[in-house]
């Protein structure tokens, strides 16, 4: 598993991102505060607070590197 911390501040941004990850075959959480949400649910990621970054947890076999490299728009430092 590998966490990262996301920022999702606009409607299209959420678009984007589920888009992005879901080429994956891979299982992907987003986790604000002590809500849990599959991150390829964009009702589940507008239930979340997104004014402010929220991390996700990549679980999967693909590569890593790949799936990180793909995310780079989203993640923040």
């Amino acid at each position: 598993m590998k966490t990262v911390k996301i920022s999702l501040d606009s409607i299209e941004k959420v678009k984007s991102f589920v888009n992005t990850i879901a080429r994956f075959d891979a299982d992907f959480d987003l986790v604000s505060g002590r809500y849990v949400i599959d991150a390829k649910s964009i009702m589940g990621i507008f239930s979340l607070d997104l004014s402010k970054p929220i991390s996700l947890n990549i679980h999967g076999n693909d590569s890593m590197d790949n799936i990180v490299e793909a995310l780079k728009p989203y993640i923040v430092e």
